[in-house]
């Protein structure tokens, strides 16, 4: 078994510069930009090769370009620290601004334009102090405390505009708010929104999750389980019915429902509303791979292993249909793999390009040395527990106009096994492979899984 117990800096120096910053899309401004005032910064710390990546693919930057960025909006924060120092009352807020990264200072005393301006900076004179706005929201942030404001999802300090910015679904809800809190509506802007903002506390293949605060495995596959219920498959020696789990940020998530071991080593654990199950598993550093099925892989195919201990790891399958005996007792029907695995690993996923395989339930050796791991096929968990696989074709609402379908006992995230017979329309099919049915996956469409009978 895998499943585990419980549980440098550098310093850079930056060196002044323009407060142009150059190689930033978009359009800059008419004005030239001026020089930033500012002594040397320096900061504890390093850019991460990760930071770097995703700064490139977010914002279209070369590396060099974001490591300009991160040293401008360096300097630029320590110009604006120096003027609300001097400022005081009048300072009304400071903000990047522009495809030249203009650093922008507020004040509401025209007075203080000429020293922004040798500071490096470019002045806008407005009606009210950040101070006023941000007493304004903080009065809001007390009545929410007492009791969170019905229909009123977002309030934020908006220094481009120089207001307290109010979202509601409806003006009478941000209107009640506002008097509740004795806020006037001379520094708010309310405006509708639709916006329902959630936490993204997600599911996903891979992660870790404790088991009553003590012992750590790792997320399988997230499910669903009728249309509303969520959660994820996992090892069965992970928990019995009825333990409770945390997530991977040590909040509430869920509670064992189902757990067999020895035998078989397959559980389900129902997470609450606070977590969402995505078509995903962590590919810890080389990015998240999409899960799109569960058709069985041949043996000698590819596999990779996801954990929480071990991370991303790769190997082929070995043989199908393997008994294991742990000292718990002997497990039937797992597969055997030539993938590393270490404890803290158990339950994570195993997956074959985007076809979900299994659960890691326990092996030999380790990811130093290599060794050999043992994995519970998906699709008799999901079958046992009566679940679905999240996909990337899982409906997260129906469709306003779904398609007919000319009818039979075929459905879309049921599973299936070899030798199953199913009608589809006035014809009869039987299984050739198990599966988990997709939208799109009729029997017709895919004689690799169905013969027509």
């Amino acid at each position: 078994m895998l499943r585990r117990r419980a549980l440098a800096a550098c310093t850079a120096t930056v060196a002044v510069g323009a407060l142009a910053l150059a190689g930033l899309t978009g359009s800059a401004s008419a004005d030239p930009a001026p020089q930033l005032r500012t002594p040397t910064v320096t900061w504890t710390g390093q850019l991460s090769p990760g930071l770097l990546k995703a700064m490139q693919r977010d914002l279209g930057l070369t590396a060099d370009e974001a490591r300009g960025r991160i040293d401008h909006e360096t300097r630029a924060a320590a110009v604006a620290a120096g003027l609300r120092h001097s400022l005081g009352a009048d300072f009304a807020g400071a903000r990047l601004s522009g495809g030249d990264a203009a650093l922008i200072v507020a004040t509401t005393d025209a007075g203080d334009a000429a020293r922004i301006r040798e500071a490096g900076a470019r002045p806008v004179i407005v009606e009210h102090g950040q101070d006023e706005l941000d007493a304004a929201k903080a009065a809001l942030d007390q009545v929410a405390l007492r009791k969170a404001p019905a229909g009123v999802p977002v309030w934020y300090v908006d220094l481009a505009t120089n207001r307290v910015v109010v979202q509601a679904a409806r003006i009478s809800a941000a209107d009640r708010f506002l008097a509740d809190a004795g806020v006037s509506r001379g520094v708010v802007t309310v405006r509708q929104s639709a916006e329902r903002p959630r936490t993204f506390a997600d599911l996903r293949g891979g992660d870790a999750y404790y088991m009553n605060g003590s012992g750590r495995c790792s997320i399988g596959f997230p499910v669903k389980r009728g249309s509303s219920q969520s959660g994820f498959v996992s090892a069965g020696h992970c928990g019995t019915p009825g333990v409770s789990t945390s997530g991977y940020n040590q909040q509430a998530q869920g509670s064992f429902q189902g757990s067999t071991f020895p035998g078989r080593d397959y559980s389900w654990v129902a997470t609450n509303t606070g977590w969402t199950p995505r078509a995903l598993v962590n590919g810890y550093g080389n990015g998240d791979v999409t899960v799109t099925g569960s058709t069985e892989a041949l043996e000698g195919s590819s596999v990779c292993r996801s954990g929480s201990t071990t991370g991303w790891h790769c190997g082929t399958v070995q043989q199908r249909n393997t008994s294991v005996t742990y000292q718990e007792g002997t497990v039937s029907g797992v597969t055997r793999t030539n993938v590393c695995a270490e404890p803290g690993d158990s339950g994570g996923s195993f997956i074959s390009g985007s076809q979900a395989q299994g659960v890691t339930s326990g092996g030999s050796g380790n990811c130093s040395q290599g060794g050999t791991t043992y994995f519970q096929p998906v699709n008799p968990a999901l079958q046992a527990y009566g679940l679905t696989l999240v996909t990337s074709g899982t409906p997260t609402d129906p469709p306003t106009d779904p398609p007919t379908e000319p009818g039979g006992t075929w459905a879309a995230g049921t599973t299936y096994a070899a030798g199953d017979v199913v009608t589809y329309g006035s014809d009869s099919y039987r299984c050739l492979q198990t599966h988990q049915a997709q939208p799109g996956w009729t029997p017709p469409n895919v004689p690799a899984l169905w013969q027509r009978v």
